[in-house]
Parts: C-alpha cells; sequence; structure tokens
C-alpha cells in the first residue's frame, strides 16, 4: 500500500493529478460560462453594426481577433492557476 501511496502523491505533486477534481469542474464550468456570456455580447453588438455599414471589414476582422483572443486567455486561466481547495 506504500508503494501506491508513494505513486498517488508523485503524481499528484507533478501534475498529472488534481488534489480537488470537484473545485476544479465547478471553475471549468464557470469560465466556460464566462466565455458564452462574452462571444454572445460581442456577436450581439457586431453584428447589427456590420449590418447597418458603421463597422468596415477591417474592424470587423481585429475585433474577431480581441474576442478569441480574450475567450483563449480567459480559458488559461485554468492551467496557470490551481482551483481553490473547498470543503465538501
Amino acid at each position: 500500500m506504500t508503494i501506491l501511496g508513494a505513486l498517488f502523491q508523485y503524481l499528484l505533486d507533478a501534475g498529472y493529478l488534481h488534489a480537488n477534481p470537484l473545485a476544479l469542474a465547478r471553475r471549468t464550468v464557470r469560465i466556460v460560462k464566462q466565455n458564452l456570456v462574452w462571444a454572445f455580447a460581442y456577436n450581439f453588438l457586431a453584428i447589427p453594426l456590420a449590418m447597418a455599414g458603421w463597422v468596415t471589414p477591417w474592424m470587423a476582422g481585429i475585433g474577431m481577433s480581441a474576442s478569441s483572443l480574450l475567450v483563449v486567455l480567459n480559458a488559461l486561466r485554468l492551467s496557470t492557476a490551481s482551483a481553490p481547495i473547498e470543503s465538501l
């Protein structure tokens, strides 16, 4: 049993296992919801402006690139910081 415990401790220290998978799952769902809200808000504003001709194609391209970059950077927060350990 000691070898198995040592293996789990090694995997936990190496970052292959998460100390609290339920907290990580909750954090993941929260970040996915944030990304969906951001994408919906951007498209809700950008599409009518583009249809009205108030946004040129190069402005729309920059806006879409910035939106995608924000979504990716928001999702990267999952890999850069560990989820807080919550009591179940």
